[in-house]
């Protein structure tokens, strides 16, 4: 399966975005309000400068305490993003997350970011997927 049809099977396309000067603070509420792991990095919400997870931020709390979250998300941000496009497979993807150890893959068209897959976001894929497969032989070996 593509990225393009993982992208149009999640159930919202909404990236939640802060731009490089807000406070991690700022972030951690986007991200706990909406339930995501992640928000992007942005000045625009399609421009990638990073990306900021709930992993970031907890493993900076643990080094320097929870004043950490008055600092700038530009700070505590992975900048050196991997990303995908539209025709990258979801096998590219889960591997690509796998040896990178992160969740969350930016989709990418022309230089710009058009959607976010999160790792569960392909296994739903890749699962209906086999799932389909399964079909298809249990009915060839049945005969339908």
């Amino acid at each position: 399966m593509l990225m393009k049809q993982i992208l149009g099977s999640k159930a919202s396309q909404e990236m939640f975005w802060v731009k490089p000067d807000a406070k991690v603070s700022e972030a951690a509420k986007i991200m706990s309000e909406n339930r995501i792991g992640t928000v992007i990095v942005s000045e625009d919400g399609k421009t990638l400068a990073g990306i900021l997870s709930e992993r970031d931020i907890v493993r900076q709390i643990g080094k320097t305490g929870g004043s950490c979250l008055d600092d700038k998300a530009s700070s505590l941000m992975t900048s050196r993003i991997t990303t995908c496009t539209l025709n990258d497979s979801d096998v590219f993807a889960l591997q690509t997350m796998t040896d990178g150890r992160f969740r969350h893959l930016p989709v990418m068209q022309d230089g710009v970011m058009i959607g976010l897959v999160s790792i569960g976001d392909v296994v739903k894929a890749r699962l209906s997927e086999l799932a389909m497969e399964k079909s298809a032989l249990e009915g060839m070996i049945m005969g339908h």
